[in-house]
């Protein structure tokens, strides 16, 4: 089996077009299996090249490149080939690619090298390779684009056809570490006010994602909580809709708050069924209100009858216990705003 996977990959790199074609698409359905994975990922080493060459091949047509990035994403699946793919620049092919100047990419390779992104982007080679850590004049242009294309990018598809939506699983990744939260909430990019915007998207791939990274960077907060608050127009709704409950609420209450939150509470509204967006919503507004300026803020918009209307309704205990821990932070240090 070892000789004639070998013999396989190497007609990855034959000189005949069709050799190529029909290697690629072989080892292409080996990795669709848990079998031909591990027996691929034990002759990475040759495989990794080889596929990187065949992507970046546009000579031999979309089905060749299409078919080494689905392999590509599977393999990267496994953490050891992650950092060969990093090590053999897999991060700057992509980039190449995805935004090749000369055209644009097709939307069902751009979605898969976006996913291969997604997944090296797990480990810190990956990360730093995105954020281009180290190069001054190019450190943060990636992620800059990636950003662009995800909020321009048509949130009408279906998540099968959004060739964009895996890039909420990406700016997770990165906004765990701080290089990523620096570029992210970097004032003069104004990278993380754009993705906050895409919290009202109908694709729960990209929602997931932006919930993530907002509460992420809000570990930021104890030195940008300003920063945060300047895009409080987006971010408050992005933050406390998801955990309002079902109650449409009434003149009294509403008053309180600015339009943005106020007109989607007076009516009947979607609620965010996924429990986990709802836990980080909650999270990152502990992190805010750990801070007295954003404490001060979050009264001031109405946000602790938002979170007691919303308790009122939750059943997860998970995210009921979140809840409450935003709620004693308040109930112990929020007196003075309280008060005004």
């Amino acid at each position: 089996m070892a000789s004639e996977l070998e013999e396989l990959l190497g007609f990855l790199s034959s000189s005949s077009p069709q050799l190529r074609k029909g290697a690629v698409e072989i080892v292409s359905g080996l990795t669709g299996s848990e079998e031909g994975l591990r027996a691929l990922v034990a002759y990475a080493d040759v495989a990794i090249p080889a596929l990187l060459n065949l992507l970046q091949d546009s000579v031999s047509g979309k089905e060749v490149q299409v078919a080494a990035a689905e392999a590509l994403v599977n393999l990267s699946q496994d953490e050891a080939v992650c950092e060969k793919l990093a090590f053999h620049g897999a991060v700057a092919v992509s980039e190449g690619i995805i935004f090749k100047p000369e055209r644009r990419c097709d939307n069902a390779l751009s979605r898969l090298l976006v996913m291969l992104l997604a997944n090296l982007t797990q480990i810190d080679s990956g990360v730093l390779a995105l954020l281009q850590v180290g190069d001054e004049k190019l450190e943060g242009l990636f992620i800059s684009k990636l950003v662009r294309s995800f909020c321009s990018s048509s949130v009408e598809e279906s998540s099968d056809e959004d060739p964009f939506d895996h890039v909420g699983s990406i700016l997770v990744n990165i906004s765990k570490a701080e290089a990523g939260r620096k570029i992210l909430l970097h004032p003069k990019r104004r990278l993380l006010k754009q993705i906050v915007q895409q919290m009202d998207s109908t694709n729960p791939l990209r929602k997931k994602g932006v919930s993530g990274t907002i509460r992420n960077c809000c570990f930021e907060a104890d030195k940008q909580v300003e920063n945060l608050l300047l895009m409080s127009e987006f971010l408050w709704p992005a933050l406390l809709l998801p955990v309002a409950g079902k109650k449409i609420y009434g003149q009294e209450d509403t008053s309180k708050m600015p339009l943005e939150l106020a007109n989607p509470l007076e009516i009947e509204r979607e609620v965010t069924d996924d429990p986990e967006i709802r836990i980080q919503a909650l999270e990152a507004i502990y992190l805010i209100v750990l801070q007295d300026t954003g404490r001060k803020a979050f009264w001031g918009v109405n946000g602790p009858r938002i979170l007691e209307v919303g308790y009122q309704d939750e059943e997860d205990p998970r995210v009921m216990e979140a809840y409450e821990r935003v709620g004693s932070l308040l109930v112990t240090g929020g007196d003075e705003a309280g008060d005004q």
